[in-house]
């Protein structure tokens, strides 16, 4: 069995960063962002996406250009959802930015078109969201070029969205020059050097839910990890298929089989799997929740209305132990359900070896980034934190994103 990664990891991508000042001089941006911020009541409960587009977009205003820029906002499935508009985000770019930022309530129209057109260098227009459109997520090829027109080229900055092939994100390339924004750029190359440098020992923490979204990863990984950790839920159906009776937890009973031949790749591949020994099991999900260590080596089983929460004590003990002894660590989600004291000590305990950790360690998934926050980990100590969750995965998996994928060897300026 050999890698399925057929990622193109050279530099033929177009890049923002490899435009010389001339080039970029009083032009017209066109830039696709990821400002699908968490939003409370109409407010930003989270700013870090907005805030990561803002190297971009500065270096275009430094180069003296133009910008319009495109964003989607949650899943109105093609319809105008007003809670969605990107007001709040227009107002919180502005105050970040330090500069007027003009926001249009359309993607497309005549006045939208003379506002591109009449643009001047430093102006800055914010569309709506791209997502009010079903043309959006169908890549309709007539939504994609009014997108792009009077526009001189277009800036991949979404990381969050390249795996999508949407009019925004892939359709508009085909109308204008295009190129990888400092973002993405940043993106790539972090988890390019995963599969470039190989620093062993290497390591992939993977956790969550489901397997559904991880199996790819999990084979990608079989022949250049020494050790893969699985926790979380995604250890319940490793479980599972081998014959252990997990009562009420979390588990894809239809996956025994995907577990079982993952297992056995891994054996002819010299990569370790490692499962929890140990568990923290509840009967109940909450802040008050009576709990116990239960251990499956020592064949302890599980009372029936149980349900696995978290790796236990000499779990975290192993994997933390395999993580500071590690050149490269990747992780993806939790150990268990973190969002309740009784269940997060895995996550804590393991995002803090990580943390700790001094060589290469890459971060991804909503869930890591948030129990990062959560308990205040210190954000500069991890080499990179991705902003993708769904694309980080796919990369890793070796999927060829469209939004990325599309800049190779595009046409310059």
């Amino acid at each position: 069995m050999s890698s399925t990664n057929t990622i193109a990891l050279d530099d033929a991508y177009v890049r923002l960063s490899k435009q010389s000042v001339d080039v970029l001089e009083g032009k017209k941006a066109l830039i696709r962002v990821d400002f699908n911020v968490p939003m409370t009541d109409g407010k930003i409960v989270d700013d870090s996406r907005i805030k990561a587009a803002l190297p971009t977009l500065e270096y275009l205003l430094k180069n003296n250009c133009s910008i319009v820029i495109l964003s989607h906002l949650g899943r109105p499935k093609g319809k105008v959802v007003e809670e969605l508009r990107l007001n709040a985000v227009a107002q919180r770019l502005q105050e970040l930015l330090g500069r007027d930022i003009e926001k249009l309530d359309a993607c497309i129209g005549d006045e939208i078109q003379n506002k591109k057109k009449n643009l001047q260098p430093g102006d800055i227009l914010l569309l709506e969201n791209t997502r009010f459109y079903y043309e959006e997520t169908h890549n309709i090829v007539s939504f994609a070029r009014e997108l792009a027109q009077h526009m001189d080229f277009f800036v991949q900055d979404a990381f969050g969205c390249v795996h999508r092939a949407h009019a925004s994100v892939e359709g508009v390339t085909h109308f204008l020059p295009s190129m990888m924004g400092l973002l993405v750029e940043k993106e790539f190359e972090a988890l390019k050097s995963v599969f470039v440098t190989k620093k062993k020992p290497l390591t992939l923490l993977i956790g969550g839910a489901k397997i559904d979204t991880k199996i790819g990863v999990i084979r990608n990984f079989l022949p250049i990890a020494d050790t893969i950790l699985i926790a979380g839920g995604l250890a319940n159906t490793f479980f599972n298929a081998k014959g252990y009776d997990v009562k009420e937890s979390l588990v894809e009973l239809d996956k025994a089989k995907i577990a079982l031949e993952i297992l056995q790749d891994a054996g002819e591949e010299a990569c370790q799997i490692m499962l929890p020994r140990d568990f923290v099991v509840s009967k109940e999900i909450s802040e008050n929740a009576k709990t116990r260590i239960l251990n499956r080596k020592a064949n302890e089983e599980m009372e029936d209305g149980e349900k696995i929460l978290d790796i236990g004590p000499d779990t975290i003990k192993r994997f933390s132990e395999v993580i500071a002894n590690s050149q490269t660590v990747i992780w993806n989600g939790p150990a268990g359900l973190f969002e309740y004291t009784p269940f997060s000590e895995g996550t804590k305990a393991l995002g803090k070896a990580i943390e700790e950790n001094p060589n290469l360690t890459i971060v991804g998934g909503g869930d890591s980034i948030d129990a990062i926050h959560r308990f205040g980990f210190d954000t500069t100590k991890f080499s990179h934190i991705s902003t993708g969750g769904g694309a980080m995965l796919e990369f890793l998996e070796g999927k060829m994103l469209p939004g990325i994928s599309v800049l190779k060897k595009h046409k310059t300026l």
